[in-house]
């Protein structure tokens, strides 16, 4: 399909993205090179025609196999004191938004915040902001080095200040969210797929 890229643009003319991913997410994202295909794929997204997937490293061993969040999310400082504006969180009174779970590796890894850790792949039936992240959060399994809604969203505020430093790598273990987008499908038949780029792989290699 001429008119669609997925991953990287190989044309030096105008594009469109039709998915976004949070800063600091890897891996996946569709680009539309014209504004009837923007149109189209948009309209798909709209209608959930298109499919996608994420895998996340996140922290401790989940007590399930699969499982399936619905709970609504909201801007945080709409309801209670945040530092960051755009933390969301979840609220009777948010938007609806539900992921799909399933968990695809449990491992040991020794690190300075625990040793047991997961690969979940995610599913995301709505398109909240930051909604795979606050989702994975409130059933006890942040997502691994995401400065927000890991254990202290302070530490998001000291990495802007400071940038990376050893205090932030004790506490988070990765200088960024361990969230890549993995697959991306669309209802003719079209498909692409990510692996985990080096430093997700890294971190989750030797793992038991």
């Amino acid at each position: 399909m001429r008119e669609l890229l997925a991953f990287e643009i190989a044309s030096g003319g105008q594009v469109s993205i039709v998915n976004r991913l949070d800063r600091e997410t890897s891996g996946l994202v569709l680009v539309a090179k014209t504004a009837a295909a923007a149109r189209h794929f948009g309209l798909l997204m709209q209608r959930h025609s298109l499919r996608k997937e994420y895998l996340a490293i996140v922290l401790g061993w989940p007590d399930w196999e699969q499982k399936l969040v619905d709970a609504p999310l909201d801007r945080q400082s709409k309801h209670q004191r945040s530092s960051i504006w755009l933390k969301q969180m979840i609220h009777v009174g948010g938007a609806p938004a539900q992921t799909e779970f399933s968990v695809e590796r449990r491992f040991r890894k020794s690190t300075s915040s625990g040793h047991r850790f997961s690969v979940i792949r995610a599913i995301p039936r709505t398109g909240r902001t930051h909604q795979i992240r606050v989702h994975l959060a409130s059933v006890g399994h942040p997502v691994v080095g995401d400065k927000i809604y890991g254990p202290d969203e302070q530490l998001y505020l000291r990495f802007i200040e400071t940038g990376w430093t050893h205090e932030l790598e004790q506490k988070l273990l990765l200088p960024r969210h361990a969230l890549h987008s993995a697959r991306l499908a669309i209802e003719d038949g079209h498909e692409w797929n990510s692996g985990f780029p080096p430093d997700l792989a890294e971190f989750c290699s030797g793992g038991l």
